[in-house]
């Protein structure tokens, strides 16, 4: 595990690990897989240190939003939060959508408050 990451990550890291020796998964290998798994996390959730410098530096790409943490939420999370949004806002998101992400749940929830507004 890299230095700075979370308590949390780093108990989730020797959790993984643990399991691994004790089911005889990844034989001699069980720190790397660990490690992979625990940064993948970690990169998808912004918590490595090149995406909390882009977001002090404002470049985040989900900053500015009408959906606060935009990029960390469900599918059915984001669709309970398009209640309250106006059409310039739910635009936003679908342009934000299709140039990231791209899913489906979302783009197609959007459109029925579009329609619908």
């Amino acid at each position: 595990m890299p230095r700075g990451a979370s308590a949390k990550r780093e108990r989730e890291y020797e959790e993984l690990k643990q399991d691994f020796k004790h089911e005889g998964r990844y034989k001699g290998r069980e720190e790397e897989v660990a490690a992979r798994i625990v940064n993948k996390q970690r990169r998808e959730l912004g918590e490595t240190k090149a995406a909390k410098a882009k977001d002090r530096a404002g470049r985040s790409p989900d900053r500015g939003l009408a959906i606060a943490d935009y990029e960390q939420l469900t599918v059915p999370e984001i669709a309970g939060e398009l209640d309250e949004l106006g059409r310039d806002e739910l635009r936003q998101i679908r342009r934000f959508e299709e140039h990231h992400k791209g899913r489906k749940g979302v783009l197609e929830a959007v459109d029925r408050k579009l329609k619908a507004a």
